[in-house]
C-alpha cells in the first residue's frame, strides 16, 4: 500500500485531554504524511476538523482509540479487524499500550509503515459470536466476554443454567449467569466472579459461573470450543455481549457461544500484562 493512508481516530467523549490529542495527530499527520484523517463525529464538532460515523472508521488503514479501555472496547467492536492502536488515558490499560507522550511519535511510526511495507505486524485478540439455537439472531462479536443471565442480573433474578463443552454437559444449577470469557476479558468482569486471570496470548476461553447454587469452578477451556448455555426455570433470560448488545430469551432456550470469524487486530507496543495487574482494585 505505497502511498496514501486513510487514518481514523475515535477520542473520548466529553474528554478535553481526549480532544485535545485527537486534534495534535489531526494536524501532524494531515503535515507529514498529507495522510486523509477522519475523526469521529462529536469529536469532529469539537475540534472542528472532519468528522465521520464510527462504523465508517472500518474502511480506513488504521484507527487510533483514544480513551480508556472502554473507548478502545466501543471502537473495536463498530470496525472489525482495521488495525487498531489505543492511546490510554485510563488507569489500568489491558488494552491501550500508548502514552499519550508517545503517541504522535507511534502513531505517525505506523502510518510510515503503512505507507513504505503496505501492512502492519498486529496481535491478534480473539472475539465471541453468541447464536440462539432453533432462533434467528446473533450477538454482534463480543472482545470481552458473552453473559446470560435470568429476567435480572444479581441475585433473585437467577435462572437453571446448563453449560455443556462441544456437546458434553459439564455443569446445571441455579445462578445469577454463566460468563464465557476470552482472555482479554479475562481481567474484566470474570474477575470479578471469581474467576481466572488468563495471559493474553493464551489459545483458550474461560466459563464462569456467578453465585451458583451447586457451582463447579471456572473451567478453562480450548479457544476453539463450542460451550451451550441452557436457560430454563425463569420467566426470561438475556444474552449480552461486551454488556452492551442485549438479546431477549423465553426460556427454555439455548445460546451457543464461539469464536467470532473476525478478531480484534491491535498494532503498535504490546501492552504490559502485569503492569496492568497492578492497577487492578
Amino acid at each position: 500500500m505505497s502511498g496514501d493512508v486513510a487514518v481514523g481516530i475515535v477520542a473520548q467523549r466529553d474528554n478535553d485531554r481526549a480532544h485535545e490529542l485527537a486534534a495534535l495527530l489531526v494536524a501532524e499527520l494531515e503535515r507529514a504524511f498529507d495522510a486523509a484523517v477522519a475523526v469521529d463525529e462529536l469529536t469532529g464538532e469539537t475540534i472542528d476538523a472532519n468528522g465521520v460515523p464510527v462504523a465508517e472508521i472500518a474502511d480506513r488503514d488504521l484507527a487510533v482509540s483514544i480513551g480508556g479501555d472502554g473507548t478502545l472496547l466501543f471502537v473495536a467492536r463498530e470496525i472489525g479487524s482495521t488495525p487498531l492502536v489505543g492511546v490510554n488515558l485510563g488507569e489500568v490499560g489491558f488494552l491501550n499500550a500508548v502514552s499519550p507522550a508517545d503517541a504522535d511519535g507511534v502513531v505517525t511510526d505506523l502510518v510510515r509503515e503503512l505507507r513504505d511495507a503496505g501492512s502492519l505486524e498486529a496481535r491478534v485478540l480473539d472475539r465471541l459470536t453468541a447464536t440462539g439455537r432453533d432462533a434467528d439472531w446473533t450477538l454482534e462479536p463480543a472482545l470481552n466476554e458473552v453473559l446470560v443471565h435470568g429476567p435480572r442480573r444479581g441475585p433473585g433474578g437467577g435462572a437453571t443454567i446448563e453449560i455443556s463443552i462441544d456437546g458434553e454437559p459439564y455443569a446445571e444449577s441455579h445462578t445469577d449467569g454463566v460468563l464465557v470469557a476470552t482472555p482479554t476479558g479475562s481481567t474484566a468482569y470474570n474477575l470479578s466472579e471469581g474467576g481466572p486471570l488468563v495471559r493474553p496470548a493464551a489459545d483458550s476461553l474461560v466459563v464462569t459461573q456467578m453465585a451458583a447454587a451447586d457451582g463447579l469452578p471456572s473451567l478453562v477451556v480450548d479457544a476453539d470450543t463450542e460451550i451451550e448455555l441452557s436457560v430454563s426455570d425463569a420467566d426470561g433470560a438475556y444474552a449480552i455481549g461486551d454488556g452492551r448488545n442485549r438479546q431477549p430469551l423465553e426460556p427454555p432456550a439455548t445460546v451457543t457461544v464461539s469464536l467470532a470469524d473476525e478478531p480484534v487486530r491491535l498494532v503498535g507496543p504490546d501492552p504490559d500484562f502485569f503492569d496492568g495487574l497492578e492497577n487492578l482494585d
